[in-house]
């Protein structure tokens, strides 16, 4: 008891001292420093600021990146609001330890770093950073990939995480196969846009699920068949699907079952949201239901690494996966751009370009 007793006490101590160091983020000297998102405490988009930080220098192995767009996804709304408040056991209890946002970025290599072998200044970059709203970063080498030539900055910001959840999603978990049949919950989606056209890619079979203003961007993507939730639901259909791939995760594991084949894959990328737990208490479920019944149902956490962003660049190369982006913003926009993220309407992704 009394082990348990002092655990509660460092934990109680842990709440009241965690904090940030905000006052020394923005201590930087003008003529040292740049232009980023911070945000000081979780709350609304309000709390996002625009403000001078210190300017960032290239390491051994690293490049000093100039970004020149930034994607947004829902990843940076739950660092904002930081929920569900589980997740604040790792990302600060009553304020966030790293006040920088941001994840997606596409840039002009500006610096290099000593030992540094695959860039140089001037080449054309993407990748994925903490902190990427900002107008530098510095990121290993073996992090970012050069930018195919045939797509813009923006369309390249729009690509790691939503694209990389979206290949993992279909490639490693769904296992899609040529001739299957997949089925994309939330077609119309940031990872649902890349996810119908990585799953025709590797061959199968699409059904895309979306709203009725978005059912022919999704059918322009590759989508074999359309569904409109609003006048149909896919679980009461006759039609069975060899993989799932649900971004909105509003039908049970039951009902989704029940349109999977016998032997078919669920995968699970977005569900519903929640303060406290939510979706992860989604993710206890299927691990039980897994070992009850002969389909599978996977959920998982993106790895965005350079081999994934590879793979994506050559899709886009080849003209075979296209970003889709609904709104741009600018830079100094950003908390607009996640206020209209919130509304959960956007088609594709939004990104926001920063001057150069």
């Amino acid at each position: 008891m009394a082990g348990v007793a002092l655990a509660l006490v460092a934990l109680a101590v842990g709440y009241w001292r965690s904090g940030n160091d905000c006052a020394d983020v923005l201590a930087a000297r003008p003529g040292q420093a740049m232009k980023a998102f911070v945000y000081c405490d979780y709350g609304a988009p309000d709390v996002l600021r625009l403000a001078n930080v210190a300017a960032p220098t290239p390491g051994d192995g690293q490049v000093l990146v100039s970004v020149r767009a930034a994607g947004i996804n829902q990843l940076e709304a739950h660092h904002l609001h930081g929920t569900p408040y589980v997740m604040r056991l790792d990302i600060g209890l009553r304020k966030p330890k790293n006040i920088r946002i941001g994840a997606d970025f596409a840039g002009v290599v500006a610096a290099v770093g000593p030992h540094v072998t695959l860039f140089k200044p001037g080449d054309e970059v993407f990748g994925a950073r903490n902190g990427a709203l900002a107008e530098q970063v510095v990121v290993a080498e073996t992090s970012v990939v050069r930018k195919p030539t045939n797509i813009t900055f923006e369309q390249a910001a729009a690509v790691p995480v939503a694209a990389v959840t979206a290949l993992q999603a279909v490639r490693d978990h769904g296992h899609v196969q040529p001739g299957q049949s997949v089925l994309v919950n939330g077609a119309s989606g940031g990872v649902g846009t890349f996810a119908v056209q990585i799953a025709k890619a590797f061959g199968g079979g699409v059904t895309g699920v979306s709203s009725t203003r978005n059912v022919d961007l999704v059918r322009s993507l590759g989508a074999a068949v359309t569904i409109d939730y609003t006048k149909q639901d896919y679980t009461q259909g006759t039609e069975s699907y060899d993989v799932i791939v649900d971004m909105v995760g509003n039908h049970t594991l039951r009902e989704n079952r029940r349109v999977l084949t016998p032997a078919g894959i669920y995968v699970m990328v977005g569900g519903p949201e929640g303060h406290w737990i939510a979706p992860l208490d989604r993710a206890v479920q299927m691990i039980v239901y897994s070992k009850f019944v002969s389909q599978t149902f996977v959920i998982f956490l993106a790895n965005v690494t350079s081999a994934e962003l590879t793979t994506l660049r050559d899709l886009m190369q080849a003209g075979t996966v296209t970003p889709v982006i609904d709104r741009r913003y600018p830079f100094s926009e950003l908390p607009e751009a996640m206020r209209y993220l919130e509304t959960g309407r956007a088609h594709g992704k939004i990104v926001l370009t920063v001057a150069p």
